[in-house]
């Protein structure tokens, strides 16, 4: 299951959607290849079996190591992230992951899922073993991964989300998502540097782009929700919302001994918002969700094709140690470049 991106953003309300009956979640990039990386490249014109989603990078934080794993049945996006003994992604579905996606216009007014690559794949995969997306290339080496995959529509051609059809007249897309994931960064041993891009084509005519660059997707024992005081530094309570907020977000565990924080600096580009830092607590599924999101607006005029990149920062830890790591990360001049 799977909430999605809404088109306009509310700071009090949700960005994120339901269907009418229940609630749904929802070219190789490579500039050089450094020697003993694990490999696998294809062609975006057919699926080649030899290309592996399966990869698993490591590094040590504290007292544990922070262990990052993608699956071929999730077509490369994250399927698993541990630390000190505990599980902080809860992968069911093609839309409970730590992944990406976008939601356009499509020519008409913007309306959730309707238009809605996504990396994992698509709601009708459900919880099944195969991927609507197509893998085009994944390469791991330690604590580093890169992957470039053709993303699939949400909806297939036909369904629904609420009252709204599906724009889309395909299952697979024309959109790539680049994804690059570092774990450690400079001296953070508690951070994980996630890098995105979209690759939006030519031939399609959009004015209205919402860019979920990552979003987080949580087993619900992580029940404290907090935002991060970026003037004085503290972690506040957060409501259940739902929906975005201006402050960096945390998810953690009552007993404060597991967190997952997210933060970005990205240089808005003209006639972009955000970001938008969101909160979900979805009761009846059993699951929490954050992400981090932009938004380009009609404004702007017609979106040109072309690529739309995204750094964000997940921190994972226990609670202190995160809020130290965010306030970290907002006080190095390097994350400011």
């Amino acid at each position: 299951m799977r909430a999605t991106l809404l088109p306009v953003p509310d700071r009090t309300a949700a960005t994120m959607n339901s269907s009418a009956t229940h609630w749904t979640f929802r070219a190789v990039i490579l500039a050089a290849l450094l020697p003993g990386l694990s490999l696998f490249t294809g062609a975006a014109a057919g699926a080649d079996e030899s290309i592996s989603g399966d990869a698993t990078i490591s590094a040590p934080a504290g007292p544990s190591r922070i262990v990052i794993t993608t699956t071929q049945r999730l077509a490369g996006a994250v399927h698993s992230l541990t630390w000190h003994g505990r599980e902080f992604i809860d992968s069911t579905d093609h839309g409970r992951q730590l992944q990406s996606a976008s939601n356009l216009d499509a020519g008409s007014p913007i309306t959730a899922e309707t238009f809605n690559p996504t990396e994992a794949g698509s709601r009708f995969d459900g919880a099944g073993q195969q991927s609507s997306s197509r893998l085009l290339h994944l390469l791991s080496r330690g604590y580093q991964l890169q992957t470039t995959t053709q993303m699939a529509f949400w909806l297939r051609p036909g369904e629904t989300s609420g009252p709204h059809p599906a724009k889309n007249t395909s299952i697979l897309s024309d959109h790539l998502l680049t994804k690059r994931i570092t774990i450690g960064w400079n001296d953070l041993p508690h951070v994980i540097q996630y890098d995105v891009t979209f690759s939006v084509p030519v031939g399609e005519r959009h004015s209205h782009a919402v860019f979920e660059a990552v979003t987080g997707y949580m087993p619900p024992d992580f029940s404290r929700f907090w935002k991060l005081n970026l003037s004085s530094g503290e972690l506040e309570p957060l409501t259940d919302g739902p929906g975005e907020q201006p402050q960096p977000v945390v998810l953690a565990t009552e007993d404060a001994r597991h967190a997952m924080g997210i933060i970005t600096f990205h240089q808005r580009r003209p006639h972009e918002t955000g970001p938008g830092y969101g909160r979900w607590r979805f009761g009846p599924e059993k699951v929490v969700k954050w992400n981090c999101v932009f938004r380009i607006h009609p404004t702007a005029g017609l979106l040109e094709p072309g690529d739309y990149s995204y750094r964000c920062f997940v921190v994972v830890g226990d609670l202190e140690t995160v809020r130290q790591n965010l306030l970290a990360l907002q006080n190095h001049p390097d994350t400011k470049r």
